[in-house]
């Protein structure tokens, strides 16, 4: 079986913020983590990429006095290294699309589904002061259905219909607030259509797919599925292959879902393995898991379907879209005009970056919209992290050097309580790989903590450090099983906090690399020697809440020259 992850791609006019990322790429990246553990390294590939064509970045680099080329070149560079060298994502493909082999991919994809595809004239909307036809997400007005005042022309955020400019009450430029007006022009149309009962099928059949992704998904086909324009009156972007729409470009959103499939492709053609890309896409030999935010879910549950059907190429359709909710920063929208939020090239700056992997996997919105606050993330940092978690390997490992030259101790009769823990692991392993194989990373790691607890808790009860001088064997079947304990906790969180877990790898001398998921299930071996005990983690101080905006205001300074001039 192949595992394909696929992260939403990040839009590049400005720097992702906290987030953005949890919302799709810190996320498939623990997915894609846990699963090269489970099903070895050369069954998996995860892939993204910048999103960098559409009428946003091209208004954008109108405003900078640039050319759009010129924005996401420095864009892109800037993120993929915050993304691959800081924020340790470990993609097998980070790409562009701005690709040659995403933009060749693309025409010949959507010529290859052409009878799908139709030309229709439309009235568009048009501001005359910008001078430009403004896509559906340029309109704003008044949702008809739930009466929000600030919904786009595409969807509502409040209610979650879909929508058009023209059903839109009192609708305005997003860029200039000036009502536009209505002009003729030319399309090229998908029609979804042919595909609704297949849609159907296949969401309402899934066992893993989210209720948030079947909800909408149902939504939109229950609402019957209409022919979506492909085409788009900008000139940045991928220009259209058709005969006759010169002039035109694809739809990103279009494009971009076809990114997924060109940077499969691409990775395998820079190994030298121009045909491997297929083992990843094809029905039936793969299981496909997307990370997304939850307005991108009817894109990814409606159109990409639709789009691999069509294709006739017998695509694998998605296994789990894993699509969250809203992450809140104490309260409010990020909003980097009014310094509300972290972005993510700040965050490095405040604390180490398997803090913040943990936290925002621990705050991670997988039901509802979630709100980050200082308070907890202390809280996550110190009582989780470094209570739950670092206390526990310091005290087992410091114990078996003291105790045992260093050395894992022989176990023999075994009582009830070591019994009833070892095989807690084994469990707590299964349940942790079911749970993030339905996109529950938050659940998993809730499941790991909780065997942490369970293992403190036994070392309370079992006092070793007692043991030792009445009881010899008790105290050497209490740390066997303990030793075992943090070795599996370890391996778990390892694709939430790779440098960390490895630290903890190091310290019972063991090589993380090497390791597999279900090697975790097996206990240490008698006469292992382990390494010396160091802290893996640290608390926030006290005081570190309460100079909170004095640390905010000197990381955004560093920053500040840190960022390329056109992400300023």
């Amino acid at each position: 079986m192949k595992i394909l992850v696929a992260s939403a791609w990040p839009y590049v006019q400005s720097v992702p913020h906290l987030g953005n990322l949890i919302g799709s790429i810190l996320s498939a990246d623990v997915f894609a983590r846990y699963a090269r553990l489970k099903y070895g390294k050369e069954n998996v590939v995860f892939v993204s990429g910048s999103d960098e064509h559409g009428t946003p970045i091209e208004i954008e680099a109108i405003k900078r006095g640039v050319s759009p080329k010129s924005l996401t070149d420095q864009a892109h560079e800037y993120d993929t290294e915050l993304f691959l060298k800081t924020w340790n994502i470990s993609f097998d493909n980070y790409t562009r699309t701005e690709s040659e082999v995403h933009k060749s991919f693309v025409k010949e994809f959507l010529l290859g589904v052409s009878k799908y595809i139709k030309v229709e004239e439309e009235e568009l909307p048009y501001c005359e002061k910008d001078k430009l036809f403004l896509p559906d997400r340029f309109v704003k007005g008044t949702c008809p259905y739930c009466g929000f005042e600030d919904a786009r022309g595409d969807q509502c955020d409040r209610c979650g219909r879909l929508l058009t400019p023209s059903l839109l009450i009192n609708p305005r430029c997003a860029i200039c607030g000036t009502p536009p007006v209505n002009r003729k022009t030319k399309h090229w149309f998908f029609d979804l259509r042919p595909f609704s009962e297949s849609i159907r099928e296949w969401i309402t059949s899934s066992p893993d797919m989210p209720e948030n992704v079947k909800g909408t998904a149902l939504s939109w086909v229950n609402e019957g599925l209409k022919p979506r324009s492909l085409t788009r009156d900008n000139s940045w972007g991928i220009p259209a292959p058709f005969p006759g729409a010169e002039g035109k470009t694809i739809y990103v959103w279009f494009e971009a879902l076809l990114g997924y499939l060109s940077a499969t492709l691409e990775y395998f053609q820079r190994r030298g393995e121009t045909e491997r890309w297929r083992e990843f896409w094809e029905n039936g030999k793969v299981r496909s898991y997307y990370f997304i935010g939850k307005d991108n879910i009817p894109f990814h549950a409606v159109i990409l379907p639709a789009m691999l059907l069509a294709s006739e190429k017998n695509y694998a359709l998605p296994t789990v879209i894993a699509a969250t909710e809203y992450l809140m920063y104490e309260g409010q929208k990020f909003s980097k005009s009014r310094k509300i939020g972290i972005w993510i090239d700040e965050a490095p700056l405040i604390m180490e970056v398997d803090y913040w992997r943990f936290l925002l996997i621990r705050m991670r919105p997988e039901e509802k919209d979630m709100n980050f606050t200082w308070t907890e993330a202390t809280r996550i940092v110190n009582s989780e992290l470094n209570d739950d978690v670092g206390n526990l390997v310091n005290r087992v490992i410091t114990m078996v050097n003291r105790y045992f030259q260093g050395k894992i101790p022989e176990p023999r009769n075994l009582g009830e309580v070591d019994r009833k823990l070892l095989s807690r692991i084994g469990q707590t392993l299964d349940n942790v790989s079911s749970m993030f194989e339905k996109g529950k990373l938050k659940g998993g790691t809730e499941l790991v903590l909780e065997l942490a607890r369970e293992t403190n808790a036994y070392l309370n009860e079992k006092a070793p450090w007692d043991k030792i001088k009445t009881d010899v064997e008790d105290a050497s079947n209490t740390l066997f099983v303990a030793s075992s304990a943090i070795r599996a906790i370890a391996l778990m969180l390892y694709p939430v906090i790779p440098e960390k877990a490895k630290m903890i790898y190091d310290q019972l001398g063991l090589d993380i690399t090497q390791e597999s998921w279900d090697n975790a299930k097996e206990p240490l071996k008698p006469g292992h020697i382990v390494g010396k005990p160091t802290p893996v983690f640290k608390k926030l101080p006290p005081e570190f809440e309460k100079n909170l905006n004095e640390i905010l205001e000197k990381v955004r300074k560093e920053v500040e020259k840190r960022r390329p001039a056109l992400l300023k």
